[in-house]
């Protein structure tokens, strides 16, 4: 399986500069190859291909006098980026095909050197881990580096990015073999809400954060500075650091927050079953702040990853699933009922339920239901399936925490 490790990186002036030179080279490379895909499809000429794309420019591109300033930079990166606009087709064709599932993936645009995130993607020919904790970079120097953690196995795969505030981060992609926790005893289902952020089968009730309610008072005070700013002048430009690093403080600790909630979950528990939820159509509803802040699809997608890390059951049970409606004493369905009602009152049986508690045991039993029918993919659930390498797709964020008292051995010379 893939796992993406993500590190803090800290260039000084001169690699700083590199990296902006990398950053608007590749994107550069991504608009041409772009444009001419575009203005082939528009006058009705072929596809037109990687090779021949590459040719014109990239390798042509580097000798004549407007675009001299490519071959500055590593070429890895500008064929990276390539590769990248191809697999953008591939997902845009596969998607009005019918083999992608989810949502329709749109085709690629054009990028902007005012985008918020910029980055470039490295593969092992361009870059190296060095003795003394540094990472080398091809055309950039030796970045420094605050490590974590250990990598559990050599990187196949380098992204080096910057975010809307100024931070550079690594991020390495990892192949490993699924670490497989001993056999727990428990299974529990989940109800994902806004009073409680998650309650589990046993009543347990993890409490919402709030993280951007909890800022919205700096923020508006920050924004409001920001709009005070003249446009295009150097304190705006700060006003607007100031701003996207108040946002980056929010994201980071609701991601540890998922984090610690998901680890901890997987851990307790040899099965988990959660309800797949219409978060897109719940964030055009007046909730939508707080359902953004709570962020539900994130914290889903870690539980999903870190079941097949380590030898977990995982299924999703569907969101037509009235799990709020159902009494399960007795299985006898009462009807939809309010938000406000918290608790209500069984009209066959006449157990007294608090809601969330209620729609996680449904939810249990269903997700039961749905392994043993067969229609789950469940292949972590056997014994032997650790020991398989189960594809599953590098998470963009932190690859979860180490076991405690159990560090990974493996890791960077000289650490």
């Amino acid at each position: 399986m893939q796992l993406r490790y993500n590190y803090r990186a800290y260039p000084n002036a001169a690699q700083r500069r590199a990296l902006a030179q990398a950053f608007g080279c590749a994107r550069v490379v991504w608009n041409d190859c772009l444009r001419d895909r575009r203005q082939a499809h528009a006058v009705g000429l072929p596809y037109v291909t990687s090779t021949e794309l590459s040719r014109l420019r990239i390798t042509q591109a580097k000798r004549t006098e407007e675009r001299a300033w490519l071959a500055d930079v590593s070429a890895v990166v500008l064929q990276q980026s390539l590769r990248d606009l191809d697999a953008a087709y591939k997902n845009f064709f596969d998607s009005l095909s019918g083999k992608r599932k989810g949502r329709k993936a749109g085709p690629p645009r054009y990028k902007s050197k005012k985008d918020t995130r910029q980055s470039i993607r490295l593969n092992t020919n361009a870059f190296t881990l060095q003795d003394d904790g540094t990472v080398y970079v091809a055309k950039v120097g030796h970045l420094k580096v605050k490590w974590s953690r250990r990598l559990p196995a050599a990187p196949t795969s380098l992204t080096v990015t910057k975010d809307s505030c100024g931070r550079y981060f690594l991020s390495f992609v990892v192949d490993t073999k699924p670490d497989i926790l001993p056999e727990a005893e428990s299974e529990t289902g989940i109800d994902l809400g806004l009073s409680a952020f998650a309650v589990l089968f046993d009543g347990t009730k993890i409490s919402t954060p709030r993280f951007l309610r909890r800022a919205e008072k700096k923020l508006k005070r920050l924004q409001r500075d920001l709009s005070r700013k003249q446009k295009g002048s150097k304190n705006r430009a700060k006003a607007r650091i100031k701003v996207a690093r108040q946002h980056a403080r929010v994201a980071d600790r609701r991601r540890d927050f998922h984090h610690q909630a998901s680890t901890q979950i997987i851990r307790d528990n040899q099965a988990v079953y959660v309800e797949d939820l219409a978060v897109s159509g719940l964030c055009r509803t007046r909730l939508a702040k707080s359902v953004h802040d709570a962020g539900w699809s994130v914290f889903v997608r870690m539980l999903e990853y870190k079941a097949v890390k380590h030898g977990r059951t995982f299924a999703k049970v569907g969101r037509a699933f009235p799990s709020s409606q159902v009494c399960s004493a007795c299985g006898f369905r009462d009807g939809p009922k309010p938000l406000h009602v918290r608790q209500w009152a069984c009209g066959e049986c006449g157990t007294v339920h608090d809601r969330d508690h209620n729609a996680a045991r449904n939810v249990l039993f269903e997700g039961r239901r749905i392994v043993a029918a067969g229609r789950a993919e469940t292949l972590n659930a056997s014994w032997s399936a650790g020991k398989t390498r189960t594809k599953v797709p590098a998470q963009r964020g932190e690859a979860g925490s180490p076991r405690k008292g159990q560090p990974t051995q493996a890791g960077i010379p000289g650490l």
